[in-house]
């Protein structure tokens, strides 16, 4: 399989995560707010701090984004391209968002794809303070109860990288069992999802938000995306017992490659490994 080497030690623990409370919910942003404030707002109002969301449509302006890029000074694996900042307004396709905290404050990690006013689509990370909702708009959204994603530096990569953390749960309806999850570089994506659900006894799990990034992309179509660095956005994702009895993880994606390369579909399981984090959260059903 697939690897790329990282700038620091890798940690021992492969999936860093936490066990906490959950529920699935719908809300809208708000036109004329920055998208982070849209999406505080919007949790807040469910009674959680954060979670993870999906959006199928959207439109945003101003909005700011970068791309995957080679790293210029070797520091990191891979790093980020210069800011974007495309005129008009850019029509959201798909996208996933990891709502934590950073140095104290709301924070997201967003990924997705978008068709900016060239007519082409577009694709990469979503740039929190600089994206204004243009135009209100429905997400399908996850609350987490008991814990919390907050960015902290990661040694592995080099990068100040969002994971979950334990924190007092809270009197809010969640009634669902869920696990917020962080999956560290250079294992297979499915492969990682089913060995946890095996090892906690989860039978069935939904896959809420999955902001991250592999080693380039093979799909269950053989269809393959060779640049190794990406941004992906899950669009659905579920781990269920296969033909054989043996839980399979079935993951739709959307992602852009550092050569602006757009690809989408089912990955391929056992061929798909994590190159600097996936952020998600199981349900288990």
């Amino acid at each position: 399989m697939r690897s790329i080497e990282q700038p620091g030690p890798p940690a021992a623990e492969r999936i860093q995560w936490v066990e906490a409370r959950g529920r699935a919910f719908s809300f809208t942003l708000e036109a004329g707010l920055p998208l982070l404030e849209a999406a505080r707002r919007g949790f807040a109002e469910a009674g959680f701090s954060g979670g993870v969301l999906s959006m199928r449509e959207g439109a945003l302006g101003p909005f700011a984004y970068v791309m995957p890029a080679l790293s210029k000074t070797g520091a990191n694996a891979a790093f980020y391209s210069d800011t974007y900042r495309p005129s008009g307004i850019t029509r959201l396709k798909c996208g996933a968002m990891t709502l934590g905290e950073r140095d104290g404050a709301p924070f997201f990690h967003c990924h997705g794809l978008w068709t900016e006013t060239d007519g082409h689509l577009h694709g990469g990370h979503i740039l929190p303070e600089e994206s204004i909702v243009a135009e209100s708009f429905s997400v399908e959204a996850f609350g987490i109860d008991g814990a919390v994603f907050t960015a902290e530096p990661d040694p592995e990569t080099n990068f100040k990288l969002f994971g979950p953390v334990a924190r007092a749960g809270t009197d809010v309806k969640a009634e669902s069992r869920a696990f917020a999850l962080r999956l560290r570089p250079n294992q297979d994506f499915a492969a990682a999802l089913e060995t946890f659900c095996r090892q906690h006894g989860i039978l069935r799990a939904r896959i809420h938000g999955g902001v991250g990034s592999t080693i380039g992309a093979h799909f269950t179509d053989d269809r393959t995306v060779v640049p190794f660095a990406t941004e992906l956005a899950i669009k659905a994702g579920t781990i269920a017992p296969g033909a054989d009895g043996t839980l399979h993880a079935e993951i739709d994606i959307a992602l852009v490659d550092y050569l602006g390369g757009i690809a989408e579909g089912q990955l391929m399981r056992g061929d798909n490994p994590v190159l600097m984090t996936m952020e998600l959260v199981l349900e288990a059903v």
